[in-house]
């Protein structure tokens, strides 16, 4: 079986593979998972039982696996804004079990539950032994990178939330919330760590969500936080794989894609499900010593909605590639103002053409079409 490698800024596709020394430190990362539960249901959701046989030995092989946690427990208060992603104690619980020791709570939906919700979950990963980064109940809390010793080396894990993400609840010195994407702060950061640690491990919760890759904004950013002293950039909030590259050697993930893809619930019964590419995420495994990355690989895996898997089809490796080569022929303003106008414009027709759709559609609503692709194509 082969998987997908990662080009270099300058260079085309290749793979970065050495026989490790004993010292090498062995990374596995995966984008979202969404461990939902359907609300007022008497049993919990699909967890992470749903692995198969063959990651879990991957995770097993791995000192550091690391999974952005897109979901909290209920708490006393809720946020207003739909959809809620709530799981339940054994779905948490199901992470020490699939191997996962490492969580980014940095996204959009950790304070869905309130502080008491946030807190029950903390508490309930500190009890797991699962360090968690990238939200807190003061700035302080948030922005504190997660210091870890392995095999000799030492690794800071910092994770930050941009604005992009549609999140609304920022940690301040005195409330609540995640740690906010800050360029000026997050170079002063690196800084600082570089000098007591390996390797640092970034990982921002951006970007927009389904588009197939990062705006050039993004680009620039990664690779000044690379410069700036990070090892590792490891995205995720689009829910789709985004492209990935190596810039000074160092690799740049810009979304890992959904790992476990569980429909997604609002109150009045409506679901949000996913399609074959949004089920499709991406596993980076790599390794790493003193000297920096040894090497790096992207593995597909893909959600049946029953069991998550490698993907061997074929198709997941094909996403990978695509999204790879978007970054090699450089993202132009141009090309993400395109990607802009399929995101927004061009999926909502399509699925408002559907049949089941279309046999509801009134004149009112082509003359909404019309104006949303109008809106869309202009500058």
């Amino acid at each position: 079986m082969s998987f997908n490698t990662l080009p270099t800024t300058t260079d085309s596709a290749r793979t970065m593979t050495e026989t490790p020394p004993r010292s090498t430190l062995r990374l596995a990362a995966v984008g979202d998972l969404l461990l939902t539960t359907r609300p007022n249901a008497t049993q919990a959701g699909r967890g992470l039982e749903a692995l198969s046989d063959e990651i879990r030995e991957l995770f097993a092989g791995c000192d550091l696996v690391l999974a952005n946690l897109e979901c909290t427990l209920t708490g006393a208060d809720q946020v207003p804004t739909e959809p809620r992603v709530f799981a339940s104690a054994s779905q948490i619980r199901g992470l020490a079990e699939a191997g996962i020791n490492l969580v980014t709570l940095g996204n959009n939906h950790a304070f869905d539950g309130g502080d008491l919700g946030f807190q029950t979950l903390k508490n309930q990963l500190d009890d797991l032994g699962i360090q968690a980064c990238g939200a807190g109940l003061t700035l302080a809390d948030a922005a504190r990178p997660v210091i870890l010793e392995i095999k000799g080396l030492r690794i800071a894990v910092l994770a930050v939330v941009d604005g992009s993400s549609g999140m609304y609840r920022f940690a301040t010195h005195t409330t609540s919330g995640v740690a906010p994407f800050e360029m000026a702060a997050l170079r002063h950061t690196l800084a600082e760590l570089r000098q007591d640690v390996d390797h640092i491990i970034f990982t921002p919760h951006w970007g927009e969500e389904r588009f197939r890759c990062p705006s050039p904004e993004q680009i620039a950013q990664a690779r000044a936080l690379i410069d700036a002293g990070a090892t590792l950039v490891l995205g995720h909030h689009p829910h789709v794989p985004q492209g990935m590259e190596l810039y000074h050697n160092c690799p740049i993930a810009y979304s890992l894609g959904n790992f476990l893809a569980n429909d997604v619930y609002w109150d009045n019964g409506d679901v949000l499900t996913w399609n074959r590419f949004e089920r499709t995420g991406c596993i980076l495994l790599a390794e790493l010593d003193q000297a920096g990355v040894r090497s790096v690989q992207q593995i597909p895996v893909y959600d049946d909605g029953r069991v998550l898997s490698i993907d061997t089809s074929g198709r997941g490796e094909r996403y990978l590639t695509r999204a790879n080569r978007y970054l090699e022929r450089g993202i132009t303003p141009v090309r993400y103002r395109l990607e802009t106008l399929r995101v927004r414009t061009l999926l909502p027709i399509l699925t408002q053409l559907r049949w089941n759709k279309l046999r509801r559609l009134r004149p009112g609503h082509l003359r909404k079409a019309i104006r949303l692709f109008v809106r869309g194509i202009r500058p």
